[in-house]
């Protein structure tokens, strides 16, 4: 087995649009059908699988239910006695399994793992919703008796832009807008069916509520219900697995590169750390340039396609310059360039990202993996980037405390 090789054979995604504790049905229920989903888009056997590992970020608290890779033993008889783990790393939780999972594969443990990303999250009003997702900052200093911590969280980091580099609200407007057009092309968006334009993305008011300081709703991600069920494997598997579709290895792609670092758990330390660093988050940067370096690429303009952690406008607008589309504090150029839109030098987040697809947060890591697999295997149907090879994938746990990145793809 080569070990630097690990291949994506890809997988299955729920709607996002669904609301299952409206449908009354368990967190296990929305698993299996990830499962049983991407067992038909991938035509993987169940006696494939060696292991499963599970990304979720608080379903103890969601839905009072921890343990959750044991669900996993219960989907085929198969699975009786298949090691299974649970990843957590708040919204970068499925990232984190898959790059276990990664590690796992090219140590020879196991040639065919399942990467199962999921979160339910509606089942609490969104004032508990919000307090919930608080624990992925530090809760007694950052979350405990502030409502919609988050969102204040990411706030902030639009304020360190505006005293840096200067920052207008237009330019966030400009990227809710793309989302959710963006989600218009996707059928399992959660928005897909939903208003929006640039002019409403920059009002303020009764139908665009503030939440705090410069974030509005359109500003934020979507509370989702939602899972995604994807495979890596081997070299030696995908070959075997190729042949078996009657398919040629090559058609398969591969983790190209990745990038993983932790930087301070408060927003504040964070800042404190960039003083003096060209880039606002400079271990979100570390980690584009690790998973860069570790492809053999030299900058973002190898890529083709990005999917980013756009819980928030601000944190998209980080991501522009800290995969160096443009120099430090100047995101706003590839906004007004139209570099990010569909069609545009660098298209990001062709799937609607989190503002546009949902941000069910233990799938999300997942769901952008599925999609930068989609998208250079050519499937990813009508907001498929034509000709795209290389992706990109950026997934972010807390406000900018976990960092994983994927270069997903083909070498040539």
């Amino acid at each position: 087995m080569n070990q630097s090789s690990v291949y994506i054979l890809g997988g299955f995604q729920t709607d996002f649009s669904r609301n299952w504790a409206r449908e009354n049905k368990h967190i296990s229920a929305m698993m299996r059908e990830a499962y049983e989903g991407s067992l038909e888009a991938t035509k993987i056997k169940p006696s494939d699988i060696k292991a499963a590992f599970i990304g979720n970020f608080a379903a103890e608290l969601y839905c009072m239910q921890g343990h959750l890779g044991a669900f996993f033993v219960d989907f085929d008889p198969a699975f009786k006695g298949l090691p299974t783990s649970r990843f957590e790393g708040a919204c970068a939780s499925s990232a984190l399994a898959a790059l276990s999972a990664m590690a796992h594969i090219q140590a020879g443990h196991y040639d065919c793992i399942a990467v199962l990303g999921v979160e339910l999250m509606k089942s609490v009003s969104p004032a508990q919703g919000g307090d919930y997702l608080g624990t992925a900052a530090w809760y007694e200093r950052e979350s405990a008796g502030i409502e919609f911590p988050f969102p204040k969280l990411f706030g902030k980091l639009g304020d360190v832009y505006e005293e840096r580099f200067g920052l207008k609200d237009e330019h966030l407007a400009r990227i809710a807008a793309i989302n959710y057009a963006n989600a218009k092309r996707n059928p399992n968006a959660q928005t897909r069916d939903w208003y929006m334009s640039y002019e409403h993305a920059c009002q303020k008011g009764q139908y665009n509520a503030t939440v705090t300081g410069r974030i509005k709703v359109t500003d934020c991600s979507q509370v989702t219900d939602g899972a995604v069920c994807l495979y890596l494997a081997s070299e030696s598997f995908a070959a075997d697995y190729a042949k078996r579709l009657g398919q040629s290895l090559e058609k398969i792609p591969r983790i190209l590169g990745w990038g993983h670092t932790t930087a301070p758990i408060e927003f504040a330390a964070k800042v404190a750390d960039s003083e003096g660093n060209p880039y606002v988050l400079p271990w979100t940067r570390k980690a584009v340039a690790d998973a860069y370096a570790r492809a053999g690429i030299r900058d973002c303009w190898d890529l083709d396609v990005i999917e980013t952690h756009d819980c928030f406008t601000t944190s998209e607008y980080m991501a522009i310059d800290h995969f160096g589309l443009t120099a430090p504090g100047q995101s706003w150029k590839a906004i007004e360039e139209g570099m990010i839109e569909m069609g545009g030098r660098l298209p990001i987040n062709p799937s609607g990202g989190l503002i546009g697809c949902g941000h069910p947060v233990g799938a999300t890591g997942a769901r952008q993996m599925l999609d930068a697999y989609k998208q250079v295997t050519n499937t990813a149907g009508d907001y498929q980037i034509p000709g795209a090879r290389r992706a990109a994938t950026l997934n972010i746990g807390g406000s900018a405390t976990t960092n994983v990145v994927f270069i997903i793809g083909f070498s040539e």
